[in-house]
């Protein structure tokens, strides 16, 4: 690190030039070459991918792919000859309009089931193959300008594609940006000093997002997963700025030249960043481990985004800082207290806190146990328009459907059946009796088979909306009951249910599934990882608890806000819906990761005044002391860049927008500034016991260098190594 820290400042304005030549370059290269993003949740092998393989196979292509209504309400019955030329009309700009479309009027035979059994609502279908994302994005734009011409009819537009790709808002990451502006000012006090970290955050941003565009060439990728990249990579880049410079201010101020503090930042507070970027990268591709392709996309964006980011923290940054020098604090808007002042009171604090430990540790277990409660509760799956705003197209096209048709004709399921010799219509008539027959079944359309009659499907409307619970207790009611039951007499049938209902089930059942083995994987790892850093069984099992209950809070606290319905409201969210399917898996990969940063920064402080003076009530308050203000303005910066996404329009950046900035918020209060100094006080030097066999069988990992050789030597009797 060292010889790193002298080489860029050596040639720092070639460095510089150098990473602003690469996110242009990247930039541009993501414009001219980046492939296209599809959020096409399909799980090969799940029910749903062989209803959607049968469904090609008979040629009913269009059925795979996304089915849009434009809804109207009729006049009186719909049956006015001038009511019906207006739709004829809106059919044929629509075909125009969208010619890789199959448009299906409700004054055609074909589209008889479109119109409501008491005529006050009808739609006009449109029936999209597979389409990527920029061209659903193209067919709304499209289908916006056909139905803003319609003078005469009142029309809105729903269906999966526009739910997915109407979504727009305000720009959050600039929200964020200046959120974390004015916390840089409070903690800096010094213009220059705040604009380094948002620079490093900022270039890390654009490199991730070029990153996750050229990715989406090889690799399937999902709209948000570019988003979700900028997110991460603007809150850890400034945060690991703001710890190296925060270090380069220090050793100013202890008289230092700024060569030689550039130096002894990156060796220390350098290191830091190297580990915690590190930790975050690997618990980001541990999102590997699902083997879901779209998941495993946007996990390799993170991963890319925060090692570009801690790359720019290593070179970019000291760089930046040699040519500042002592300039760092020029333009100060304020005053800033000493370091002994800002350190008295989080001394003070932490001596509070250790008065009374077991009082202290029991109140946060209470907290943040009360916080989880809801996560017990936790429905995966998918939202649908019903929980968008009541003023947005999406959702007033939704309305309008349930009211004349019934909540689930928003999204159908749809039974496709593959019989020898013809046989598919007569085994789909008798299906089509049992189904209609089934609790939670509304009406039940077809069957349609293909000309050899080999294949054929039923379009099944549930009774309830495509994100309800009961929806899904039909779907496995059909799959392991009904239809089983209904094919016995033909062996030789093949028939799967599927549809994006369907197919959004199949996802949260398939991450429900795995969520166990991916959380034990990840806490895991971080215990391993606590072990080789600080050489303590107790101190590295706290760590993991500690993470496991502001993993729990945070998922509690989504569920209260996201599926039950709290504050609705005030987020502008039309009502409670399932937590995204995706959501809990990527929310513990990257809070671990956040986790373990702060983790790292207040543990390496604490052991290094427990190895200095033996006294482990003085060391906690010492490391608290040292790293409160630093870990409060880290903190602080997470929430305002990952709490800026709860303004944004999309629900799915909302929610884990809003989990990341409530886990932070927990883990930097409740758990940094409670539950570690209390746990560690009454566990005194039992935090630091490793069994010596244990200790021969872990690697010695230092996070700012290595110890000195008078400390090491003493460290088998102060840290409690035991045979």
């Amino acid at each position: 690190m060292r010889r790193l820290a002298l080489w860029c400042q050596r040639w720092r304005y070639a460095v510089v030039g150098g990473w602003l030549a690469l996110v242009v370059s990247l930039t541009a290269l993501a414009g001219v070459l980046g492939g296209d993003v599809s959020d096409d949740f399909d799980l090969p092998g799940s029910e749903s991918h062989r209803a959607a393989e049968l469904m090609r196979a008979g040629g009913f292509e269009f059925r795979t792919g996304s089915q849009v209504q434009l809804v109207f309400r009729t006049e009186d019955d719909g049956a006015e000859a001038d009511f019906v030329t207006r739709v004829e009309r809106l059919r044929d700009e629509v075909s125009e309009a969208i010619p890789q479309a199959r448009v299906v009027s409700p004054y055609s035979p074909e589209g008889a089931q479109q119109l409501s059994p008491d005529g006050s609502v009808g739609y006009v279908s449109l029936e999209l193959p597979s389409l990527p994302a920029e061209d659903l994005a193209e067919v709304q734009e499209r289908l916006a300008e056909v139905r803003d011409r319609q003078d005469a009819l009142d029309v809105e537009i729903g269906g999966l594609a526009v739910e997915q790709e109407s979504e727009s808002g305000p720009p959050s990451e600039l929200v964020g940006i200046l959120a974390a502006v004015v916390v840089l000012l409070f903690a800096f006090g010094s213009v220059f000093a705040m604009a380094l970290p948002i620079l490093v955050g900022v270039m890390g941003a654009l490199s991730g997002v070029a990153l996750a565009g050229l990715g989406a060439r090889w690799v399937e990728t999902p709209s948000f997963a570019a988003p979700i990249a900028a997110m991460i990579a603007i809150g850890v880049g400034i945060d690991y700025a703001l710890l190296v410079v925060t270090r380069y201010r220090e050793s100013l101020r202890a008289g230092q030249a700024p060569v030689d503090a550039v130096v002894t930042a990156q060796s220390t507070a350098g290191r830091s960043v190297l580990f915690a970027g590190i930790t975050v990268v690997i618990a980001s591709l541990g999102l590997v481990l699902m083997d879901l392709k779209l998941i495993t996309a946007v996990a390799l964006g993170i991963a890319g985004a925060v090692l570009i980011t801690m790359l720019a923290a290593m070179t970019l940054l000291p760089a930046l800082l040699a040519i500042l020098g002592r300039r760092v604090d020029r333009f100060s808007v304020h005053r800033r207290g000493s370091g002994r002042e800002e350190g008295r009171l989080a001394r003070r604090w932490s001596r509070q806190v250790q008065r009374r430990p077991l009082l202290w540790a029991m109140v946060s277990v209470v907290l943040l146990a009360v916080m989880a409660a809801p996560a017990i509760d936790m429905r995966l799956g998918f939202s649908d328009a019903g929980t968008r705003p009541e003023s947005d197209t999406a959702r007033q096209a939704h309305d309008l459907m349930a009211e004349g048709f019934g909540p689930g004709a928003s999204g159908p399921l749809v039974l496709a059946a593959r019989a020898p010799e013809g046989d598919a219509a007569q085994v789909l008539e008798r299906l089509r009796e049992r189904v209609a027959q089934t609790p939670g079944v509304a009406d039940v359309q077809g069957p349609v088979t293909d000309e050899s009659g080999e294949v054929g499907l039923l379009q099944v409307i549930a009774s309830t909306g495509p994100s309800d619970e009961r929806t899904t207790d039909l779907v496995h009611r059909l799959r392991d009951e009904v239809v089983p039951a209904g094919v016995d007499d033909a062996p030789e049938t093949e028939v799967a249910l599927g549809g994006s209902t369907a197919a959004a089930v199949d996802f949260a059942d398939y991450v429900s599934d795995r969520l166990p083995l991916f959380l034990g994987v990840v806490l895991g790892l971080a215990m391993l990882l606590l072990m080789a850093l600080f050489r303590g069984v107790a101190v590295a099992l706290k760590a993991v608890l500690a993470n496991l209950l502001s993993i729990g809070a945070a998922l509690g606290a989504t569920v209260a806000v996201f599926q039950w319905g709290w504050g609705v409201e005030l987020l502008d969210l039309g009502a409670g819906a399932p937590v995204e399917a995706w959501m809990p898996m990527m929310l513990i990969a990257i809070v671990f990761g956040l986790s373990m940063d702060y983790e790292v920064f207040l543990l390496s402080r604490i052991r290094e005044e427990y190895v200095r003076s033996g006294d482990n009530a003085g060391a906690v308050a010492e490391g608290l002391a040292r790293t409160a203000r630093v870990i409060t303005a880290a903190a602080a910066i997470m929430i305002c860049v990952f709490g800026s996404f709860v303004l944004g329009s999309s629900r799915e950046l909302q929610l884990f927008g809003f989990g990341l900035a409530f886990a932070v918020l927990v883990d930097a209060t409740l758990v940094r500034l409670v539950l570690v100094p209390s746990l560690m006080e009454l566990l005194g030097d039992r935090n630091w016991w490793l069994p010596r066999w244990l200790d021969r069988l872990l690697p010695e990992l230092h996070v700012e260098g290595r110890p000195d050789p008078v400390d090491q030597a003493r460290r088998p009797e102060k840290v409690g190594v035991a045979s």
